[in-house]
């Protein structure tokens, strides 16, 4: 009987309270909704803004209690400094997406309640994605955020733009749903583990043969996640979908949920980093095209949320540049940068999508750059708050935005990638005729003629969250040093070893040293 015998598993709760937190909100929102359905959301709203400040909190209080990574839930879940920094964005991300959308479905005459249960679980599946190096869990956590965003995607049914989105979205998810399961099977087929952790053994006790699986198995879940991050060239859906979903989806869905998709690849160039001399070449390309081509192409739009849309595919060319200076030199590199850089990048791309939702009405929504003209005319603090996210976005000085790109280009000077550094400099001043022409649109250019005035509702919830957001965008330059220590817990920004740790080190291999 010895052999039935199972070893007690750790079931840490504090763990797991966000994902807990943000799961009753959920339920506890739809249950509402069934007992008062689309008359007043604002229970609905309450409860879901309390269960994601409270998983806030959960969050924070997690930073005091991690000093090293540890495993819980039988190693389901990973508790470490990078996966709570990546759980926070997520929920700050749906919080500022949260504060616009009641008004913004009415003005589209879709207010339904569900919208914010859909929004938690799509939290929830970011939350996991975030926290976890089991690749079954992993997995798990993107199809809960993917399903409930196709559903999302497709809200506004009267309007055919928002059900052409979904639909795409659904099917072209769905086929890289099916590359991250093969890649999956052929990791566990290689390693005989789901645990990422595991893959580095199982590589170096591997023939030729087994070893090729593994190199493939990891290959379809970079081709997977690449499609859920937005990388060139599986980038087709982005501006399609970002266009067509209702904006307040949009925006959740240009900093989230690519926030999930970002942190999952993390974890998983983390587990295949035995053979990064394999994939560190081809993902160079991809970071090279993504940031190109997305800005390229952004140049040629007339679409604010195309606009929007393609930049958020070269954003998330830039972080990747972040990811591949850390694992070329990791002592020397952290995530410090990335977790800075997607900070403001959330609070620059929901408060822009957040200004665009002023052109919200129940018929066919427009969000051209002639429908912003003249803006500070029409919604003085909303257009100053875009002018803000617009300069950040180009990484004009000093905004949050140029010092995020600064410091990903320090990470790729210091870890010798200078190619990646250069393009990604490049990039910056292409982008900034696109940025630029929105801001002029809304600061200089005079307003059509027979414009109807936007509705007070709305009006007040798109000051709110885009005033909220350029706060947080310029508090993220005065505040960038302790930024950076509180995602790392590390009394510096520079991205090199602490001084003691060096001194430490010399010691060891001095004469004499133990």
């Amino acid at each position: 009987m010895e052999m039935f015998k199972f070893a007690p598993v750790e079931f840490d709760l504090v763990s797991i309270l966000p994902v807990l937190l943000a799961s009753l909100g959920g339920v506890l929102g739809l249950l509402f909704e069934i007992v008062n359905p689309k008359k007043d959301n604002g229970s609905i709203v309450a409860v879901s803004l309390l269960s994601l400040l409270a998983a806030v909190a959960g969050v924070v209080y997690q930073f005091s209690l991690v000093d090293v990574a540890r495993e819980t839930f039988g190693g389901m879940i990973l508790i470490d400094r990078f996966g709570l920094s990546m759980q926070l964005l997520v929920l700050v991300a749906a919080v500022l997406s949260i504060l616009f959308s009641e008004a913004y479905l009415r003005a589209k005459r879709i207010p339904f309640g569900e919208f914010y249960p859909l929004l938690l679980w799509c939290v929830v599946g970011g939350l996991i994605m975030c926290s976890t190096q089991n690749l079954l869990m992993m997995f798990l956590g993107i199809e809960i955020l993917s399903i409930a965003l196709y559903v999302l995607a497709g809200m506004n049914r009267s309007d055919d733009r928002s059900e052409e989105s979904a639909l795409k979205y659904f099917l072209l998810g769905s086929f890289a749903s099916g590359f991250l399961l093969y890649g999956i099977a052929m990791l566990y087929g290689g390693s005989g583990s789901l645990n990422l952790g595991d893959m580095g053994p199982a590589w170096l006790a591997a023939d030729s043969s087994i070893r090729g699986i593994m190199v493939l198995g990891g290959a379809l879940m970079l081709i997977g996640l690449g499609f859920k991050a937005g990388f060139v060239p599986f980038h087709q859906w982005t501006p399609d979908v970002y266009q067509g979903a209702p904006t307040n989806v949009s925006a959740f869905m240009a900093a989230g949920s690519k926030i999930g998709a970002l942190a999952a690849l993390w974890r998983v160039l983390e587990g295949i980093s035995m053979y990064s001399q394999i994939w560190m070449p081809a993902l160079t390309v991809v970071a090279i095209l993504t940031m190109t081509v997305g800005n390229l192409l952004a140049l040629v739009q007339k679409d604010v949320k195309r606009i929007l849309g393609y930049s958020s595919i070269s954003h998330a060319g830039y972080v990747l540049v972040a990811m591949l200076a850390h694992f070329e030199s990791p002592v020397k590199v952290g995530f410090q940068s990335m977790a800075y850089y997607l900070m403001a990048y959330t609070l620059m791309t929901i408060g822009a999508f957040a200004v665009v939702a002023l052109t919200a009405n129940p018929n066919r929504e427009t969000t051209t750059l002639d429908d912003i003209r003249g803006l500070r005319q029409r919604a003085p603090l909303a257009a100053g708050a875009l002018a803000i996210f617009m300069f950040s976005l180009a990484g004009v000085p000093p905004m949050s935005g140029f010092f995020g790109k600064l410091l990903i280009f320090g990470d790729a000077m210091t870890a010798n990638l200078q190619l990646l550094a250069i393009v990604l400099a490049v990039n910056s001043i292409i982008s900034a005729y696109y940025y630029l022409g929105i801001a002029k649109a809304a600061f200089v250019d005079e307003p059509a003629e027979g414009l109807v005035p936007f509705g007070k509702p709305l009006l007040a919830g798109v000051t709110s969250a885009s005033v909220i957001c350029a706060v947080g965008v310029v508090a993220g330059t005065l505040l960038l040093a302790p930024i950076l220590e509180f995602f790392t817990g590390i009394k510096t920004p520079i991205a090199t070893p602490p001084k003691a740790a060096v001194t430490a080190l010399e010691s060891t291999v001095a004469p004499g040293g133990s």
